[in-house]
C-alpha cells in the first residue's frame, strides 16, 4: 500500500498570526515539504491545480519536474488535473514528458476541480463538464497508446495524423487515477477503462465514501477487469497531530475555524465525528485510517492532506515527521497484515512495464521534418 500527502497549493492567512504568505514563499514551501516527504519514507507526493488566487499551481508539471529532479524513489502524481479544461493533447505531452525527466515516477488524477469560472477561462461550458471529462480522457489514452491519431469530436478541432511527443517512456502511459467527491459518472469512467478510482474523502461522511467506492468496484467488476475487491482504490484525508491529543485539539482549532474549504460551519468537533478528519495523537491517525477499511474494503492509496488552513511550513515539516516515525509504519505493517493475496499493489511503472511485457523504444522515427520537409541528412548537407 501506497501512503503519501496530497497539496491544494493554497495561499492562506495564518490566523495565529494574521500573515499571509506571498505566492514565492508557498511555492518553496511546497518544493521543501516535497523533499521532506522522500525523507521521511513516503511513497507519493500530489499537487493539486488551479488558476484563480488564492491558489499557486497553474502548471503542475513544472513544479514536479523540478521535485523530480530533486528526487529518486517518491512517486509523483497530481491531486487533480483538469480533463475537463486542459486540452488533451497538452496534457498527453506535458505527462509523458514528465514521465521521462522523473524516469517513470509519474501517475496523475483527472478531475473536474472545485472553481467553476475555469471553464469560460479556458473556453468551455461548465454544463459540459461530464461530456468534456469523458471525451477528452477518450482522447487522452488513444494519443498515450496510438502513434497516429485521426479524431473528431464535440468539443475539439479533428485531429489528423497527429503524433504526440514525447511517446510514453517504455512505451507504458502513466497511470491514471479519477478523481471525485460526489460524481457516478466519474466512478463508472474509471471502472469502465480498469483505471483508477481516487475519493477526496475529506467533507463526506463514511457512507458517501462507502457508497461511490463500492460502485465503482461493481463496475470494475462488470467490465472485466477483475473482481470487485482487485478494483484500484485510493482515499484522501487530512489529519493533524501531536503527541498529546488535545494539544493538537487546541493548535489546530484557530486553522479550522477560519480554513477557506470547512471554516465558519460545523465545529471542530463536530466535523470530526461526522467525516474522516482527524485532529489528535499519532494513535488516534493511526485507529481512525485503519478505520477506513472497515467501509472500503482493501485500498491501494492513501494521501493525506497536511499543509493547507495557513498551517506554517516549520509545523507542516513537524507532522511529517510523526507520519514517518510513527504513523505510517504501523499503517504499513497493520494494512499489509490484512490485505489478501489477490489483491493488487497500487501500480507503478515497473509494474505496468512487466504487465506490457517488458520494455520497449516508443519513439516514433519520422522520415522528414515536418517543418523542412527533408530529412534530418538532407538538412545537415545543406
Amino acid at each position: 500500500m501506497q501512503f503519501g500527502i496530497f497539496t491544494v497549493s493554497d495561499v492562506t492567512q495564518d490566523p495565529t498570526t494574521g500573515r499571509t504568505p506571498t505566492e514565492g514563499e508557498r511555492i518553496k514551501a511546497v518544493q521543501a515539504i516535497a523533499l521532506k516527504a522522500e525523507e521521511v519514507g513516503l511513497d507519493v507526493f500530489a499537487l493539486g491545480e488551479h488558476h484563480n488566487p488564492p491558489f499557486f499551481s497553474s502548471s503542475p508539471t513544472t513544479t514536479l519536474g523540478w521535485i523530480a529532479a530533486k528526487t529518486s524513489t517518491i512517486q509523483l502524481s497530481t491531486s487533480t488535473t483538469l480533463i475537463t479544461t486542459n486540452d488533451p493533447v497538452k496534457i498527453a505531452e506535458d505527462y509523458a514528458m514528465l514521465q521521462h525527466l522523473a524516469d517513470g515516477r509519474v501517475d496523475l488524477m483527472m478531475g473536474r476541480g472545485n472553481t467553476g469560472p475555469v471553464y469560460p477561462w479556458f473556453g468551455q461550458d461548465i454544463r459540459n463538464g461530464i461530456e468534456l471529462a469523458v471525451e477528452n480522457y477518450a482522447l487522452l489514452r488513444r494519443l498515450w497508446r496510438e502513434d497516429v491519431v485521426d479524431w473528431e469530436g464535440k468539443h475539439r478541432t479533428p485531429l489528423q495524423g497527429f503524433t504526440s511527443t514525447p511517446r510514453p517512456l517504455d512505451g507504458v502511459p502513466p497511470f491514471v487515477w479519477h478523481g471525485s467527491i460526489r460524481s457516478p459518472q466519474i466512478a463508472e469512467q474509471a471502472a469502465y477503462y480498469g483505471d483508477g478510482f481516487f475519493s477526496n474523502h475529506i467533507f463526506w461522511p463514511p457512507e458517501h465514501t462507502q457508497r461511490m467506492v463500492e460502485f465503482y468496484r461493481r463496475r470494475f467488476e462488470h467490465y472485466g477487469h477483475g473482481a470487485a475487491d482487485q478494483a484500484i482504490v485510493g482515499l484522501g484525508g487530512q489529519v493533524f497531530m501531536r503527541k498529546n491529543s488535545q494539544d493538537a485539539v487546541n493548535e489546530f482549532r484557530p486553522y479550522f475555524d477560519v480554513a477557506p474549504v470547512y471554516g465558519h460551519g460545523p465545529s471542530l468537533e463536530e466535523f470530526s465525528s461526522q467525516t474522516p478528519l482527524t485532529v489528535g495523537s499519532p494513535q488516534q491517525v493511526i485507529e481512525a485510517t485503519l478505520g477506513f477499511r472497515d467501509y472500503v474494503g482493501d485500498y491501494q492509496r492513501q494521501l493525506f492532506l497536511i499543509d493547507h488552513a495557513g498551517l506554517p511550513l516549520k509545523t507542516v515539516l513537524e507532522q511529517l515527521d510523526l507520519l514517518g516515525e510513527e504513523v505510517v509504519p504501523v499503517l504499513r505493517r497493520e494494512f499489509a497484515a490484512l490485505k489478501p493475496a489477490h489483491v493488487p499493489e497500487a501500480p507503478t511503472h515497473a509494474s505496468l512495464v512487466a504487465a506490457a511485457g517488458g520494455t520497449k523504444d516508443a519513439t516514433v522515427y519520422a522520415p522528414a521534418d515536418d517543418v523542412t520537409g527533408q530529412s534530418r541528412e538532407e538538412v545537415e548537407a545543406r
